[in-house]
């Protein structure tokens, strides 16, 4: 699950596959442009600095849906009052470019106390998307604010949304009762699959023998979805059908995806492997690992160099992405759910006690190179790395800091 309340923070070693080229400023979505929290034209200082420079600081409204940057635009996704408020902001300074509003359900129950929005936007194609709390599926014009399009479909999980939408050709596609595509132009519903209850996780795109395809967790499995048509190609499944199963936003490695499932109160998590094949026309899975145990709530792992970076009882801890093997664990406790981002020479996390922390990825142990506190509310968006900046998402605001 992204963006929510939590008990761990997802850290340590990852491995990485090539990114696709995106401008080094932009965060246009969910975990990036690639959805692996892969940073690009990060410089690490010779010197890191005793604290970071705060440029500017505004109000955006409560949630734990993250920042997203386009460009010289920053767009965010927040409640203020009884609205869902999309706001554009120029990435120099902070100033409001405009605002979209609508009336949005009443968070209640055991949600009650994140009456926010906890999906992140996606910007793509001159478009801005967005999905709220009560299941309203907004599409925007990036410049302007104007609605293109809004369906509300009056659905949502047992916690509110927290899945994000993802823009791929031509599509929005977001898991709200059902995985569906719109047309991102009209918002005519272009195909819809039904075969699970929503998630909390969001979906990612892969290619698998030749087919492009939408990998998402649905109810105790992972499934891969035609992106052209949304017809079922393979489905994985495992045990753990409680709701947090959906918590993870899977990783794909090649032909290989990377799920974390767990569990919750429900007992120990589970972290697995496994291989989408393709014979004829026909795909199936192979389950290459398991490890139970590790897994914690509302984190994905970040990936890189051959191992992979979770969190178990809030703190960093570190695995061998081949095998599932546990290389080592850091004693110190980091707060609530937090985001992890690989920025080439070092790994950025935004813990959940709101530090910002920079520390050498390796097989070997925890070696942190610096640590900075960047918010005085619980850092559980994910943040921007952009050059020296780092737009960092507090309860109700959003701060611009430089490093150097």
């Amino acid at each position: 699950m992204k963006n929510a309340t939590g008990n761990g923070v997802l850290v340590g070693c990852v491995l990485l596959l090539g990114a696709a080229g995106a401008a080094a400023q932009d965060w246009p979505q969910w975990r990036g442009p690639n959805r692996d929290n892969k940073v690009t034209g990060f410089t690490a200082p010779k010197a890191w600095p005793k604290e970071l420079t705060q440029k500017w600081q505004a109000k955006v409204g409560d949630g734990v849906s993250s920042p997203v940057l386009v460009g010289d635009k920053v767009y965010v996704f927040g409640r203020q009052g009884n609205e869902e408020v999309t706001s554009c902001l120029d990435a120099a300074s902070g100033k409001v470019l405009w605002q979209d509003k609508y009336r949005a359900v009443a968070v209640t129950n055991a949600a009650r106390g994140f009456p926010g929005p906890r999906s992140t936007p996606a910007v793509a194609e001159g478009k801005v998307c967005t999905l709220g709390v009560g299941g309203v599926v907004s599409c925007l014009d990036a410049g302007t604010g104007k609605v293109v399009w809004r369906k509300d479909t009056g659905d949502w999980p047992q916690f509110y949304t927290s899945s994000s939408p993802l823009i791929a050709d031509g599509k929005c596609v977001v898991f709200v009762g059902a995985l569906t595509a719109f047309d991102l132009a009209t918002g005519e519903e272009k195909w819809k699959w039904s075969g699970g209850q929503t998630p909390y996780g969001s979906p990612v795109l892969m290619t698998a023998g030749g087919v492009k395809q939408v990998v998402t967790p649905a109810s105790g499995s992972v499934v891969g979805v035609s992106l052209a048509d949304g017809k079922l190609l393979w489905q994985f499944k495992f045990k753990g059908s409680g709701y947090s199963s959906t918590y993870g936003t899977p990783i794909i490695n090649g032909d290989t995806v990377i799920y974390c499932a767990p569990g919750g109160r429900r007992g120990p998590g589970t972290m697995m492997a496994f291989k989408v094949e393709k014979k004829g026309d026909a795909f199936s899975t192979k389950g290459l690992w398991q490890t139970t145990g590790v897994a914690y709530q509302y984190n994905t792992p970040v990936l890189r160099d051959g191992l992979l970076g979770l969190s178990s009882g809030k703190k960093f801890f570190c695995a061998d992405a081949k095998t599932g093997k546990v290389l080592w664990t850091d004693s110190t406790p980091r707060g609530e759910a937090g985001a992890i981002l690989d920025a080439g020479p070092v790994l950025l996390a935004l813990t959940g006690n709101s530090e910002l922390v920079a520390f050498e990825p390796g097989a070997q142990g925890y070696k942190e190179v610096a640590r900075f506190k960047v918010s005085a509310t619980s850092g559980l968006p994910y943040p921007i790395i952009s050059g020296d900046r780092v737009f960092v998402k507090g309860r109700d605001t959003l701060t611009l800091w430089t490093i150097g």
